[in-house]
């Protein structure tokens, strides 16, 4: 992963929460299933929504905030249920500090990480 990633994936992250949603869980993620890198958020208030309208809602937000469909990347909402966030939740929800830190080459929930860059888990 490229720099340019790793601030875009934090901008993303910040401009959710400008927006005032709370987000638990943000992070870049390699996932063998689509063989390519997702950002990946996660937030109770997303739960509340179908997920076409998360997703409108998002979109819209970054739209907001500068990004264009040209400069906004992949990015997949799960529920706080998916067994993938639970998993993270789990494993990271009480560590101090996340951001940074990097995950990989290990099954968490149902998905197998390649490799990952973590903004928040909470």
């Amino acid at each position: 992963m490229v720099t340019l990633d790793i601030t875009k994936g934090a901008e993303i992250a910040e401009a959710l929460e400008r927006a005032k949603f709370k987000v638990n869980v943000a992070l870049w993620a390699f996932l063998a299933e689509y063989e390519d890198w997702r950002m990946v958020i996660a937030g109770r208030q997303f739960d509340a929504l179908d997920l076409r309208d998360a997703y409108r809602l998002v979109h819209e937000t970054l739209a907001l905030a500068g990004f264009t469909a040209r400069n906004t990347p992949p990015i997949l909402i799960l529920r706080m249920s998916d067994p993938f966030i639970r998993d993270l939740r789990r494993l990271f929800g009480k560590t101090k500090s996340v951001e940074g830190m990097r995950l990989g080459g290990q099954l968490i929930g149902d998905r197998f990480v390649e490799e990952a860059y973590v903004y928040r888990i909470s």
